[in-house]
């Protein structure tokens, strides 16, 4: 049978399209999809430099290499640094501080023939000049525009000094405070972290990107790294899809939708996966699903650190994992370096992931400027301003003391009065000055005179013309109790002790796990010794994470979780401690009984054996020796003044469909005080098609009052609100009974049961 031209040709192309189908690679698939983007005038920039590039000049962008002066993981020996970088051989330094070696570094790229310039990283955790309190300490603040405002101060303090990216905000939701990294994060509510992760993307990179007061985000650690077992550092990680999808990832997405410019890849294996391998998380989740632009850097060294996993079996193929799972950047591990160029020569690794990779970091740099003008952030007139910079100090101040958190005021022994008294200062932290700090700060040759200790705080508060006697006591760590007797001597002179007591900088941080939460040291035997002289004691306790303080607080008057408060700490205490700033922290963690209880966290899972009380224990689950409850409750935090909460209710008792519920409570300051207090919306889903948390965050306000004043406080709650993952992980909401809860933390609720129907 003939067939005519038209039927023949058109067979013909359905023929040579199945062919080509069976030989086209799925990288050639993602270089095709790449290419039909459309074009903005960056990406016709951006292509426009990758077709001037030689594979080794590609792989070169992919590299990041530490400075020889800061050291943040195991360094790596290079003594060609300024060669390679005259070469094209490196896309990013981190650890280079200040607008003169940033500028000499970036005068060596501009040697490079591609004149591609230098990124340059920094940890600028909680401040760069201006130290602000640890972000966990922040969280604890609960103020998310305070929170913003400490992101966008460091951020114009850095970019100032020649720095383009920070390796902030850590996201990763922690339940389990023997974890060191927990001070590095906002604790361990998914709610709570998803809103402080947004406010500090849009406080560092502030109007976006090319501005010269933003740097780069980076929102790490992507993912689960948090959730490491037995809280040592750098473990592995056991979880189910569903608490991975609605525990640990709302806070990346919430970084993500903020616009956060850069992720990093964690340490950890999910699944038997190292994170720095996992297509799964930054190929199908971030890149894919979620749409991600940006660009993925790996951690200090994970690449690498697939070989001893036990998942690569060298190097090589450690680079090969890491390419094609999607990390683009290889911090200090040498894998792209020594191996990336030779795999895409051998086939084993399409160049298409290559370009996609380097076209994603050449993208940023170019939202940076960095290609108008290389140096456009070295400027020394900006560093000079911001080198200390009197509204920068205050705002510190300020975001230090709303982080402050009020445990115990018995007696109302706070606060303290400011004339006619003696007051002894006792403990190892009393004119600690780089302890305030706490770890992830920047350390400067000027810190001993820029940073406030409690006794300058205390003694030099205006107006205050109290007599003040001191003595150490001990150390932070170690057995010596030598000092006790002087402490003792301060004690009884005294008619109030300020005790301060906690962990030593480096006890808290990276690599900085703790099987014992207790006071380090003979601590806990100097308070009690100072408590047998019956003299009221005020406890400040220093600290990177929750404490194991039990005993410390039944010894104690009043007690005071300072954390670590940065540059401005002697003040932001002297203020609460005077009443100035009536406090207002609550805790963004649990604070457990003892270890015995880790993972502790408010929003667990109920049993089919619940215990009705702490006093229950037979055939519930229970610890016959302890209750379960925990010591402080998530979001527990004392005023100077205190709230009464009254009137609760909700609009409808039975919600239909898409209809909203109006939530309201009565909230009255019946103390004597002016003060702010955080309102805090729970809600529980009393049956599911999974079993669901017993309690979830839900909304919070801040509301200050006056001594007697009033006020209705409303939340409005949608379907949105009740979307959960399904065991098909299906994200969304079942019909059924919920009970609402407000009140002043998590152990402290009033009910309101609603019934809500599709």
């Amino acid at each position: 049978m003939k067939v005519s031209n038209g039927v023949g040709e058109y067979l013909m192309t359905i023929f040579l399209c199945v062919a080509l189908l069976l030989f086209i690679s799925p990288s050639d698939i993602l270089a095709q999809k790449n290419r039909t983007k459309s074009k903005d005038p960056i990406d016709r920039k951006v292509d426009s430099v990758l077709r001037l590039m030689t594979l080794d000049e590609k792989v070169g962008q992919l590299n990041q290499y530490t400075s020889d002066w800061i050291f943040t993981g195991p360094i790596t020996q290079d003594n060609d640094k300024v060669g390679q970088i005259k070469s094209g051989m490196i896309g990013s330094m981190l650890n280079v501080t200040g607008v003169e070696h940033t500028r000499k570094l970036q005068e060596l790229a501009m040697q490079s023939r591609l004149k591609i310039p230098l990124l340059f990283g920094h940890d600028v955790i909680h401040g760069f000049r201006s130290t602000f309190p640890i972000p966990l300490a922040e969280a604890a603040s609960w103020d998310l525009h305070a929170i913003e405002q400490s992101a966008r101060i460091a951020a114009i303090e850095s970019a100032a000094a020649g720095i383009h990216w920070t390796f902030a905000p850590m996201v990763d939701i922690s339940r389990d405070p023997r974890w060191g990294r927990v001070m590095e994060g906002a604790g361990e509510d998914t709610y709570l972290g998803s809103l402080i992760a947004k406010a500090r993307v849009k406080g560092f990179q502030g109007n976006g990107l090319g501005s010269l007061d933003a740097v780069m985000a980076c929102a790490k650690h992507f993912a689960a790294y948090g959730a490491a077992v037995a809280g040592r550092d750098y473990n592995s990680v056991d979880m189910s899809l569903r608490s991975l999808w609605e525990t640990y990832l709302p806070p990346f997405k919430a970084a993500l939708d903020a616009g956060a410019a850069t992720f990093m890849n964690s340490f950890n294996d999910l699944n038997g996966i190292p994170a720095t391998g996992s297509k799964f998380l930054q190929r199908d989740i971030l890149k894919n699903k979620w749409n991600y632009s940006g660009f993925v850097v790996s951690d200090w060294g994970s690449i690498g650190e697939m070989v001893p996993h036990g998942y690569s079996e060298n190097l090589r193929a450690a680079a090969k994992s890491a390419i094609l799972a999607g990390s683009d950047m290889d911090m200090e591990s040498r894998a792209y370096k020594n191996h990336l160029a030779d795999l895409v020569r051998s086939g084993e690794v399409p160049i298409s992931f290559v370009d996609d990779a380097v076209k994603r970091i050449l993208r940023k740099k170019f939202e940076l400027g960095l290609f108008d003008d290389p140096f456009r952030f070295s400027n020394e007139e900006r560093q000079i301003k911001y080198w200390n910079y009197a509204p920068h100090l205050e705002a510190a101040r300020d975001v230090a003391r709303k982080s402050v958190v009020l445990l115990k005021n018995k007696n109302q022994v706070l606060p303290l009065a400011k004339q006619g008294k003696k007051i002894g200062l006792v403990g190892p932290f009393v004119h600690a000055l780089k302890d305030h700090l706490g770890f992830w700060s920047i350390e400067w040759p000027d810190d001993t005179s820029r940073i406030v200790s409690t006794w300058s705080g205390l003694t030099n508060y205006p107006g205050v013309t109290n007599s003040f006697l001191y003595a150490k006591g001990c150390d932070i760590a170690g057995t010596d109790k030598s000092g006790f007797e002087a402490a003792l001597e301060v004690a009884r002179a005294s008619d109030i002790v300020v005790m301060t007591v906690g962990e030593a900088r480096d006890m808290s941080g990276e690599a900085k796990s703790r099987s014992s939460l207790r006071l380090p040291g003979v601590q806990q035997e100097l308070i009690d010794a100072i408590a047998k002289t019956g003299k009221p004691i005020v406890l400040l306790v220093h600290a990177g994470r929750p404490l194991v303080i039990n005993k410390a607080v039944d010894a104690s008057s009043a007690v005071v979780y300072t954390w670590w408060l940065g540059t401005q700490a002697g003040h932001a205490i002297a203020d609460v401690l005077y009443g100035t700033y009536n406090p207002s922290g609550r805790l963004p963690m649990t604070f457990p009984r003892t270890e015995g209880q880790i993972p502790i966290y408010y929003n667990y899972l109920n049993t089919g054996r619940p215990a009705q009380t702490d006093s229950q224990h037979l055939y519930v689950s229970a610890y016959i020796d302890l209750p379960n409850s925990p010591y402080y409750h998530f979001g527990y935090g004392l005023s100077y003044t205190t709230f009464d909460y009254s009137n609760m209710q909700v609009s409808d008792t039975i919600v239909r469909g898409n209809q909203s519920l109006t939530v309201r409570v009565r909230v009255t300051n019946t103390g004597q005080y002016k003060g702010k207090e955080t309102v805090q919306l729970y809600l529980r889903d009393i049956s599911a098609s999974v079993v669901r948390p017993v309690k979830e965050l839900k909304g919070f306000q801040q509301i200050e009052l006056n001594p007697g004043e009033s006020r209705e406080v409303s939340f409005v709650l949608t379907t949105e609100d009740l979307k959960f993952y399904n065991d098909a992980l299906v994200f969304d909401w079942e019909p059924g009974y919920f009970d609402i809860m407000v009140g002043p933390h998590a152990g402290k609720v009033m009910h309101k049961r609603v019934e809500w129907l599709k």
